[in-house]
Formats: C-alpha cells, sequence, structure tokens
C-alpha cells in the first residue's frame, strides 16, 4: 500500500473506501430516482431540489436560494415562477426591501417534499432491517462521520422526516 493509498500510517485503503462510498451512493441515487417517479408529472428533478432545500431553510431571499442550490439566480428564478405556477411555492417582496424577494413553500409543495422522503425513508428502512444490529450501528457512526467531514448539518431530530431545523 503506498503512502497515498493510506490517511494515516496502517489506516483504510482510500481505494477502498471510496469505492464503498460510490457503491452506496449509487443505490442512494437510485432510491431517490425511484422516489420522485409518483411526482415526475409535477416537478423535474432541480424543481424538487429547490423544494428541498425550502423545507430545510424556510423562507428565503431569491438570491440566497440560487446560491445554495448552486446556480445563477436566473436560473433559480424561472424555477421559482414554474414551482410558483404549480403552487408549490409563494414569491412575494420583502417587507423590508420590496427589492428582493422571498420565497416559501405552499402547504401542497412541503406535501410533495414529504411525501418523497417518506418513500425514500421507507425503502431505506427495508435495506437497513437487511442488516445485523452491530453493521446499523457501524452504519449511523460511519455515515455520521461522513457528514460531518462533507459539512452536511444534522438532521433535526424534531422533525419526523430528519430536515435539519431552518
Amino acid at each position: 500500500m503506498t503512502e497515498q493509498q493510506t490517511d494515516r500510517p496502517g489506516g483504510e485503503d482510500l481505494s477502498a473506501v471510496t469505492s464503498a462510498v460510490l457503491t452506496g451512493s449509487r443505490l442512494l441515487v437510485a432510491i431517490a430516482a425511484q422516489s420522485l417517479g409518483a411526482v415526475e408529472d409535477r416537478v423535474t428533478l432541480p424543481q424538487f431540489r429547490m423544494l428541498v432545500v425550502l423545507a430545510t431553510h424556510g423562507e428565503t431571499k431569491l438570491v440566497t436560494l440560487a446560491e445554495r442550490l448552486g446556480v445563477n439566480p436566473s436560473t433559480a428564478t424561472r424555477m421559482a415562477d414554474r414551482l410558483a405556477a404549480a403552487r408549490l411555492v409563494v414569491r412575494a417582496a420583502n417587507p423590508h426591501d420590496r427589492r428582493e424577494n422571498l420565497i416559501r413553500l405552499t402547504p401542497a409543495g412541503l406535501r410533495i417534499v414529504d411525501e418523497v422522503t417518506a418513500r425514500r425513508r421507507e425503502e431505506i428502512a427495508a435495506i437497513v432491517a437487511r442488516m445485523s444490529p452491530g453493521q446499523r450501528r457501524a452504519l449511523v457512526s460511519a455515515m455520521a462521520a461522513f457528514s460531518r467531514a462533507g459539512g452536511e448539518p444534522p438532521a433535526g431530530a424534531g422533525h419526523p422526516l430528519g430536515w435539519p431545523a431552518p
């Protein structure tokens, strides 16, 4: 094993860890795609991402939303317009700065996020149930460490679907 393959002397092979994470991510992407199947006639994957960001962070300035999605403001505006036309979000002028637009989920938008997330949760739970208790504990530990290393905020205990608090 070369120095480049280990993260510390005697440590694990980074290539093997990376391959394991990629394999797991393929499974999670497949689950995510399947869970969107029931709503694909109403929203696209990028639009769903916008709904999830709003569900996670609450009412947000359109410019901030674009940053969180990694798109330019004009793209976020077009997405928001489509979602507003579908009555999944509401856009309004910021009462503190009329030049800014705020965007928030409607109850229908939140239902879509909750419905898709519930499907994902059920499928993941079915897979995790096939693991031994020791494997499940190891998975929790590994995923928590992976999420922390990637800067992902911990899931909110108060929300039934695990979204962080806004």
